[in-house]
C-alpha cells in the first residue's frame, strides 16, 4: 500500500497523527496552517487499519490509500 497526500488542502487537523501516529506526523509552519508529513509513504499491510481509520476521520478528505499492484 501507498498512501498519498494533498499537501495543498492539508490544514493539520492531527487527526491523521492520532489514528496512526507511526505513519503521520503534523508539523507547524510559521504563517500558515500545520501540515501533515509522512513518515512513511508505503507503511507495512499490518497498519492498514489504522491508515484507514486516518483516511476515514480527516477533516478535509485529503489523504488516499492506493493499493500497489
Amino acid at each position: 500500500m501507498r498512501i498519498v497526500v494533498d499537501l495543498e488542502l492539508c490544514q493539520g487537523h492531527a487527526v491523521c497523527q492520532e489514528e496512526a501516529p507511526e505513519v503521520f506526523r503534523v508539523v507547524d509552519r510559521p504563517g500558515a496552517y500545520s501540515r501533515v508529513e509522512l513518515i512513511q509513504a508505503g507503511p507495512p499491510e499490518a497498519l492498514r487499519e489504522k491508515v484507514a481509520a486516518a483516511v476515514h476521520y480527516c477533516p478535509n478528505r485529503v489523504i488516499s490509500i492506493l493499493d500497489d499492484a
